[in-house]
């Protein structure tokens, strides 16, 4: 059963470090989770992979819902 991304947090930079999934209790490490969309085990959510310059990231799934954007769940 693939996960869900439920809400986010940021590193003292700004950028998402780690990620809560649903049924967890803990939250998974950006890298992990990035790992895990790449494998189609994250419903909401899909890793990119830019040029070498840029680190991998993780995005989640347009839907036009603001209110599920990585950055605005780690607001919260």
């Amino acid at each position: 059963m693939k996960k869900k991304i439920i809400d986010a947090k940021v590193d003292s930079k700004g950028n998402v470090s780690s990620v809560r999934l649903s049924g967890n209790k803990t939250f998974t490490p950006i890298k992990t989770a990035i790992k895990m969309a790449d494998k189609d085990e994250i419903e909401n959510a899909h890793a990119v992979h830019p040029i070498k310059a840029i680190k991998d990231y993780l995005r989640t799934n347009p839907d036009k819902n603001k209110t599920n954007n990585l950055d605005e769940m780690a607001k919260d």
